[in-house]
């Protein structure tokens, strides 16, 4: 038990995360944007000093990959040097700090899984943020880099197919970006371990399973009940309009790290798929 700041628990990590660790018996202090917004360094100083946590898991971000292209200045305060006031702030109170980052630390251009000691080389602004983020968390903190996130709360890819299946016949997705759906109840009870353990350091976390896009889109659409020959392959080349940033082609982050410490990894994506869809339309 401990006493947990949440930063960003308005989003899709942050709120399964607060669970997780109010699950788990901590004392949670749960904070959304509007609540803290920690591009404001006062704002952060100031929570602390009401708070006094011993841990702080900062799901805080912008993730808007789109929109952080044309406004980089936004997207390096929120994602980078505010992440360093909680480092200031984690520093005064003695806390362990929790930076959650992202696949697009990475060009994505290898042949292979991408492990925790491969260079970052982000061509996004979303992703020169994100690496800036880790960098400002310092030496100290845990950072932990995921991919295609998924959950009940937010938006994500699960919600929008399952949504487009209700006016559409035929999808097209791409099937020349490659990586990990990572689904927040499970990443978020890892997540809350490492917080738990103060296991500083870099950990790719993700579900298993690699797929392109539109292999990932043809299992919810199955998941759903419906005929995954609906979806057909397009080329990132031929998106119209065409995404402002661009995606790297390889995500498929390799959680090497974690098996050297010999935590077991998150269970295939199908699992977490099929249970949030199931979910998702219940409703």
């Amino acid at each position: 038990m401990a006493r947990v700041l949440v930063t960003g628990a308005g989003g899709q990590l942050g709120d399964d995360v607060t669970a997780a660790c109010r699950t788990a018996g901590d004392d949670v202090t749960a904070l959304d944007r509007a609540t803290l917004d920690i591009a404001h360094r006062s704002h952060v100083h100031e929570t602390f000093g009401d708070v006094h946590p011993e841990i702080v898991i900062n799901c805080a971000a912008w993730t808007a990959v789109d929109a952080c292209e044309s406004d980089p200045d936004r997207a390096m305060l929120v994602n980078g040097t505010a992440v360093g006031y909680l480092r200031e702030a984690c520093e005064r109170a003695d806390a362990h700090l929790v930076q959650i980052s992202t696949d697009y630390v990475f060009d994505g251009t290898l042949d292979r899984p991408y492990v925790e000691t491969d260079r970052p080389n982000p061509r996004s602004a979303y992703g020169r943020s994100k690496l800036a983020g880790e960098s400002a968390a310092g030496p100290d903190a845990t950072i932990v880099r995921t991919s295609w996130v998924c959950g009940e709360h937010g938006h994500n890819m699960v919600k929008t197919v399952l949504r487009l299946l209700e006016t559409h016949d035929a999808l097209s997705f791409v099937d020349d970006q490659h990586g990990c759906p990572t689904f927040t109840a499970d990443l978020a009870p890892l997540v809350r371990r490492l917080a738990s353990e103060r296991s500083s350091g870099l950990f790719h976390a993700t579900n298993q399973g690699a797929v392109s896009w539109y292999e990932f889109v043809r299992d919810i659409v199955a998941a759903a009940g419906r005929d995954p020959e609906m979806v057909r392959p397009i080329a990132t080349a031929d998106l119209d309009p065409p995404r402002p940033a661009p995606r790297p082609a390889n995500s498929v982050l390799e959680n090497a790290a974690l098996r050297a410490a010999g935590i077991p990894l998150l269970r295939h994506y199908r699992e977490p798929l099929a249970e949030l869809v199931g979910r998702l339309t219940a409703r």
